[in-house]
């Protein structure tokens, strides 16, 4: 059984995966309106991870016995200057979301919660990559600027990302 902290806590970080997940929609949309189909389809995975790490606290809640509690989800932004605008956006929010998950680790370790713990280790290695590749990215469209050549190349690098199921899903 969660604590209620712990509970709390989690139902906290399931509607922070959802608002990644929508901001990362809308990132998308951007960018399919303004043809870089590659980069929109870069941020629709990104948009299919948050919802897959939102479904993962939702399982864990309902095995420990706790309860999900959906809440409502903020305005996310809608507009961009360009692709590294964009993801220095996602370099940020990463690094916000890396924090949230410190913080819940802190959490369940103060609860003496070694379960929730454990099931957050997957998430402390999986931000260490997330965090990654949006500097990748953004290191990538910086060195690029405003080269045509390269913009289309590395448009059409990124519409060859495809969604794989999130481990903790895939075991379930």
């Amino acid at each position: 059984m969660l604590k209620k902290s712990i509970e709390e806590a989690i139902n906290n970080q399931i509607n922070a995966e959802f608002w990644s997940g929508y901001l990362y929609l809308s990132m998308s949309m951007h960018f399919e309106a303004a043809g870089r189909p590659g980069v929109a389809n870069w941020f629709k995975i990104q948009f299919q991870e948050e919802l897959a790490h939102a479904q993962i606290f939702m399982n864990y809640v309902n095995q420990r016995g706790g309860r999900v509690v959906l809440r409502p989800i903020a305005e996310v932004p809608t507009e961009w200057k360009n692709e590294a605008d964009a993801f220095e956006a996602t370099l940020a929010h990463e690094q916000k979301v890396t924090a949230l998950i410190n913080d819940l680790f802190a959490l369940a370790e103060k609860e003496h919660d070694y379960a929730t713990r454990e099931k957050l280790n997957w998430f402390v290695s999986e931000q260490v990559e997330e965090e990654e590749t949006a500097r990748q990215l953004l290191d990538t469209y910086r060195l690029i600027g405003e080269n045509g050549n390269g913009l289309y190349q590395l448009d059409r690098e990124l519409a060859s990302r495809t969604f794989n199921t999130p481990s903790p899903l895939a075991a379930e």
